[in-house]
């Protein structure tokens, strides 16, 4: 998607959101006055979801190199970096209106999973300051990590169903019945997401199988062959959360606020969900899905 693109679909997004946003601001009184800025809600939006799509690592060097150098064209009532910075802290409930707006939709094959946001290295967890309460030590199959975590439900298009943020000391299992919320069908999970009692409630509230593997000490069960299938295709959201964070860059130990965290990751599922060409297991080209949905 090019810049002109991505500037009409955030444009044609906040047209029909800003004025509700608006009004609610003012209703509660976070808003005094609607004073406009030299930069509109869609631009701020795109350009830090912008940089999600470059090829720039830090977004310093993204906004004085290439912003304020190249785009001036596209952009030309841009304000300071450091004024930029403030204004990104404005945006958590915009970006997670327009992130929502872009789910995809759930067809009876869904995938869940949670990964680590380290926020810091371990070595320096004693003197970090900017997430202290919020960001715990957490531990996964690559060792110990301080901070949060991503978790993330998934179609079989690659699409992105639902995601939540968690500290990092968080039982995988627990954000599963509210990421579940607009599933149907077969939910598949690793190891980790092994209970009895969610596995219940699933069905029970959702009519959602949950489908895991079995760990070594556990006795075997029967399943069908086309479980055991997509079982094996789990690997479509670990190539997700891959892409996530070497491609969108939503984990990085630079942060100097816990908003512009939020910010920054909401930007990395944006454009994500704007990528033309996601980890797909391509099932209804080959007309599996209806056997494999059935159960």
């Amino acid at each position: 998607m090019s810049l002109v693109e991505l500037f009409c679909h955030v444009d044609d997004f906040c047209q029909r959101f800003q004025p509700t946003w608006k009004q609610q601001q003012l209703a509660s009184g976070l808003m005094t006055r609607q004073r406009p800025g030299q930069l509109c809600l869609s631009e701020i939006m795109t350009i830090l979801i912008h940089f999600h799509q470059s090829h720039y690592r830090n977004f310093k060097a993204y906004y004085k190199e290439h912003v304020e150098v190249h785009l001036r064209s596209e952009f030309p009532n841009l304000v300071s970096y450091e004024r930029f910075v403030i204004l990104m802290s404005r945006l958590v409930a915009p970006l997670s209106a327009y992130l929502y707006s872009l789910f995809g939709h759930c067809s009876g094959i869904s995938f869940v999973d949670s990964t680590p946001l380290a926020v810091c290295h371990n070595r320096r967890i004693r003197p970090h300051r900017v997430f202290a309460g919020l960001a715990k030590r957490g531990k996964t199959s690559m060792g110990w990590f301080y901070g949060f975590k991503l978790h993330l439900a998934v179609n079989d298009q690659g699409e992105l169903l639902a995601c939540q943020l968690s500290p990092g000391n968080v039982d995988d299992r627990k954000p599963v019945p509210t990421l579940s919320k607009r599933l149907w069908g077969k939910l598949f999970g690793d190891r980790g997401y092994i209970s009895k009692k969610l596995m219940q409630q699933l069905w029970q509230d959702h009519d959602l199988h949950l489908i895991t593997k079995l760990r070594k000490n556990m006795k075997n069960r029967l399943m069908l062959m086309s479980d055991k299938i997509l079982l094996r295709k789990r690997a479509i959201i670990e190539t997700i959360i891959d892409q996530l964070k070497n491609i969108s860059q939503i984990q990085h130990t630079r942060h100097r606020s816990p908003v512009n965290f939020v910010v920054n990751l909401l930007a990395g599922l944006i454009a994500y969900a704007h990528q033309p060409k996601k980890p797909s297991l391509r099932m209804a080209d080959a007309g599996l899905a209806p056997a494999l949905i059935h159960y």
